[in-house]
């Protein structure tokens, strides 16, 4: 029984510190974001031509939802990340029309490079970067059309969706595998105490080294 349980935790250490509410809301959360920009994109965008969803979206979400208190999932980065790649990639495809694999190249590691220099590191922008190179011919003669729609669009959806689950009390951070719920201070009082202790502990070593 102790080797099952062992077993069991290795494979889903995610149990042990996760709750089923948490991942409930990640679930939940990821799944309507997805699912409203696929639905805009079948009722809206196809019918005239405009692509709404694009596959960095999906990458985009593990981040929002699934890891919300990273620096790469702030609202700068997810925005300025697909936007500055989106930049970057229709630039390129459009100097380099003839060459993919220049483009491409080009594409991402600039992408990189300006989300580095403007602090919007998004890891999904170097995916949005490449599809606007490498879309196809619906996603090429959306030019830089391409930067608000999809990629602006996406990100303000997924965005949305993220604020309204943090709004309903998802307040979860990525830890190893481990999706869990970060302590609240307003319901953990001893919380407080402990951080009021440190900083009297911190204060009376100040004025005796004075």
């Amino acid at each position: 029984m102790r080797a099952k349980t062992l077993l069991l935790r290795h494979v889903f250490p995610g149990l042990a510190a996760s709750d089923a509410i948490t991942l409930l809301q990640v679930w939940l959360g990821s799944t309507l974001a997805l699912g409203c920009i696929a639905l805009l994109d079948k009722y809206l965008g196809s019918p005239v031509g405009l692509p709404l969803i694009i596959g960095s979206f999906g990458a985009s979400a593990v981040l929002v939802f699934g890891a919300p208190q990273s620096p790469l999932a702030r609202p700068r980065n997810v925005l300025g990340g697909h936007v500055i790649s989106a930049l970057a990639g229709v630039f390129f495809a459009q100097l380099f029309p003839d060459s993919v694999g220049l483009a491409a190249g080009l594409a991402v590691g600039s992408a990189i490079v300006l989300m580095l220099v403007t602090g919007t590191l998004h890891p999904p922008g170097g995916a949005t970067a490449l599809i606007a190179v490498t879309g196809g011919p619906a996603i090429l003669a959306l030019g830089y059309l391409y930067v608000l729609v999809p990629c602006l669009t996406g990100a303000l959806i997924l965005l949305g969706f993220s604020c309204l689950t943090q709004a309903v009390g998802l307040n979860a951070r990525l830890c190893g595998a481990c999706v869990v719920r970060k302590p609240c201070l307003v319901w953990h009082p001893q919380a407080i105490r402990r951080r009021l202790g440190t900083l009297r502990a911190l204060h009376k070593a100040l004025a005796g080294n004075r």
